[in-house]
């Protein structure tokens, strides 16, 4: 069933189910302290800790056919998007779930910008995208201009993944990745966040070395104390039909409460 979704003036809608193909889904993993990354959730979402560390990151994705499932392929929109997230679990009837909060959603398509959190789950900043890419290397930046949030990254393929303190091996960081499918994102209304649901047929993620990476998100001292934030390694993904399902939003109470980690 549509997600039903508010709008401004107070009013419901039904928030469409779209499908796309992600030409590239390049997934950028840091490691953060439990404790620092349980401060920046709402309850009822707690970080997921793997190997004493919370799992956070950057999402960055290249859509193109996006659309209504009964519009023609060529008629589908192409954009640049990104996503700062944090692995959450919480507690339903139905035991624990699992899946990603997303505090901040960045576009370089205008339309993205004006339908996310209106017509869409999910605000998106409108943001400048550079993108520079071949075979076996890819650099992307980003930058809003209005709130200088600020993010680039620099990384070449890999045959294996190496150097992570999180994850053993591709195979347990794509096991990883494919059960975290539900996002939910910030909304202005504190009291709740909007939900998606990515569906991908074929999925299959190969490791990058991480050349470089900076993030305004996770370099500020403020929000992650020196060491508590770590990038730790990268995963690729191209070229994925996908169906991108909303959510009913969930409700939420705003962070600064009692700080509580799962282990």
């Amino acid at each position: 069933m549509p997600a039903v979704r508010r709008n401004r003036e107070g009013g419901h809608m039904r928030a469409p189910r779209l499908v796309s193909v992600v030409q590239r889904r390049l997934l950028v993993n840091y490691r953060t302290e439990p404790e620092a990354t349980a401060r920046l959730l709402p309850a009822p979402l707690r970080p997921q800790v793997v190997n004493g560390w919370a799992v956070s990151g950057i999402c960055l994705i290249r859509l193109s056919g996006v659309r209504l499932p009964a519009v023609p392929a060529p008629f589908g929109l192409r954009s640049e998007n990104a996503a700062h997230r944090i692995a959450v679990e919480w507690d339903t009837p139905d035991g624990v779930t699992r899946g990603v909060y997303i505090p901040r959603r960045d576009t370089g398509s205008r339309l993205n910008s004006w339908v996310g959190g209106r017509l869409f789950p999910g605000r998106h900043h409108l943001s400048r995208f550079d993108v520079r890419e071949s075979a076996s290397e890819l650099r992307i930046a980003f930058a809003d201009p209005v709130d200088a949030v600020r993010v680039g990254v620099h990384v070449r393929t890999a045959a294996t993944l190496s150097g992570s303190h999180l994850f053993h091996d591709v195979d347990q960081a794509s096991g990883f990745f494919r059960r975290g499918a539900t996002g939910f994102s910030t909304t202005p209304d504190p009291s709740h966040l909007d939900g998606m649901e990515l569906l991908t047929q074929g999925w299959q993620v190969t490791p990058v070395d991480l050349a470089s990476v900076r993030s305004t998100f996770f370099d500020d001292p403020a929000r992650f104390p020196p060491g508590s934030a770590i990038p730790d390694c990268g995963l690729l993904m191209r070229n994925v039909p996908a169906t991108w399902n909303p959510l009913p939003p969930m409700a939420v109470r705003p962070t600064g409460g009692p700080v509580t980690c799962s282990r």
